[in-house]
């Protein structure tokens, strides 16, 4: 059962019929708990479920108490590749119910992966791969042990049915997945009330989502436009914590990009093996549109988007500047999160941008591996560190050493000696996530059902962010980030 302190809400019903349709989950012929989140279970009140509650709950969706009598699917459009999809929405997933985070009062979503057919399924089964459910628990994981804000995979249950599907081996074994994230409200949500001329309900989501996200967009003198800057801000943020954890998320769509600056929903995702800003995660994504160093600019796209719907409900004037400064502030916090990954502070801005930028021009030429940089360079280059590194002659070339010695005049981070006190900091190598890791976890799981190594992957996982806990990558208890608004 729910404890006592479990606080559930109700608050995106609110919105009203033009905005979501109540739906009916699937019925699975197994159920079998593969994983659940029991760190962040007890951040909404939900850790002292059996096992049997748990899959009766998020498994078979029968309602939390206090919170939705039935699923909601949620209603948007968006850009896919740059092409408007006025026949999206919430096809294969639902949201479930929502509650406060017990530790900071945060408005949560239960949202559902695999959960099936809605009215905006187009033909699919509204079923999930169990392999795609690994694959996002690796993803959230490794996101959130590197400080990223992301949504957390809170439960995987395989059920039992095998799906067809043309880019993987068939027929395959399917799960259905619930995460926790900070809201499903994305930039397509917005589109599709523009698309319909819908001006009311442009100007009652822009409310709800002051009152309910960004409450400080309330004092702004034109309260849409604070509301955009807020977003823009968000958004900025996380492409920088992508760039510096070397992360490609695939498809960046505008219904992938939410109003929180949130990173969620991830399908043929990536992490850098060695620095590659061509890099691109999905095979369909021909053009490299998507790819790694082009995230800033998707990104910033899809921002001119939504400014675009909220210019009715404000002005040219108030939304044109915000859109604007996007690409300063993606600089600023790329420079913030490049040296907190490294345990140092920026000091003065525009030195620090400057060493920024020879850093990652460091990267690029050298194209060494990425997690490992991070590693090494703790602390800003201590000697007994470089000394040890698997890849010592890449900090020898010159580019490097002139990077190192920037490094060593920036001011430390307060955490960084608790950090380098970490058994994590006396590995020889981070822990990593490149492809070939992630098939031979889901090679283990598909050919004889071995769970072993998604567990110590997991392991490894956690210690790494206990590690970036004490940096200062994150804060709060269970790693919440420190920049989440509250």
């Amino acid at each position: 059962m729910a404890t006592p302190r479990h606080r559930p809400e109700t608050t995106h019903e609110a919105l009203g019929p033009e905005f979501l349709d109540p739906v009916r989950p699937a019925r699975f012929p197994k159920s079998r708990l593969r994983f659940r989140n029991d760190r962040w279970a007890a951040r909404i009140g939900l850790d002292k479920f059996s096992d049997a509650e748990w899959i009766g709950h998020f498994a078979r969706f029968e309602p939390l108490p206090g919170s939705f009598a039935e699923p909601l699917a949620l209603r948007y459009h968006g850009h896919q590749f740059r092409a408007y999809n006025p026949d999206i929405g919430d096809g294969r997933g639902f949201l479930f119910a929502q509650l406060r985070d017990l530790a900071d009062g945060r408005l949560l979503d239960l949202g559902t992966k695999g959960s099936g057919t809605t009215p905006y399924s187009r033909q699919g089964d509204g079923r999930l791969t169990l392999k795609g459910g690994v694959r996002e628990i690796l993803a959230t994981e490794m996101l959130e042990a590197l400080g990223v804000y992301t949504s957390k995979t809170l439960s995987l249950v395989e059920t039992g049915e095998a799906l067809i599907r043309g880019d993987e081996p068939s027929p395959t074994r399917s799960s259905v997945m619930v995460r926790l994230s900070h809201s499903h409200i994305r930039i397509g949500s917005f589109q599709r009330l523009a698309a319909h001329g819908l001006l009311d309900e442009i100007r009652r989501l822009t409310e709800h989502c002051i009152a309910h996200f960004w409450p400080l967009a309330a004092e702004a003198e034109d309260p849409a436009a604070g509301l955009y800057d807020a977003i823009t801000g968000a958004v900025a943020r996380m492409g920088a914590e992508w760039f510096a954890a070397g992360f490609v998320h695939g498809v960046l769509n505008t219904d992938n990009v939410n109003i929180t600056g949130e990173s969620f929903d991830y399908g043929p995702w990536r992490f850098l093996d060695r620095f590659d800003p061509a890099f691109t995660a999905a095979y369909f994504d021909q053009t490299g549109l998507y790819c790694f160093a082009r995230q800033p600019e998707a990104l910033n796209w899809n921002l001119a988007r939504l400014g675009e719907c909220l210019i009715p409900v404000s002005s040219v004037e108030a939304i044109t500047p915000v859109f604007e400064s996007f690409a300063e502030r993606f600089q600023a916090e790329l420079a913030r999160q490049t040296f907190a990954r490294l345990g140092l502070l920026p000091g003065d801005p525009a030195e620090a941008r400057s060493l920024m930028h020879r850093f990652w021009g460091a990267m690029q030429t050298s194209a060494p591996p990425f997690q490992q940089v991070f590693h090494d360079l703790l602390g800003g280059g201590l000697p007994e560190r470089l000394h040890a590194s698997p890849i010592r002659a890449t900090f020898e070339t010159a580019a490097w050493a002139e990077v190192i010695e920037g490094l060593r005049d920036l001011p430390k981070a307060p955490g960084l000696d608790a950090a380098l006190a970490h058994p994590y900091a006396r590995r020889p190598e981070p822990v990593t996530m490149v492809i070939d890791e992630v098939e031979a976890i889901w090679s283990a799981i598909d050919t004889d059902d071995d769970w072993r190594p998604l567990a110590l992957k997991l392991e490894e996982l956690r210690e790494a962010g206990e590690f970036n806990c004490r940096l200062g990558l994150l804060a709060g208890p269970n790693g919440r980030p420190g920049h989440v608004p509250l």
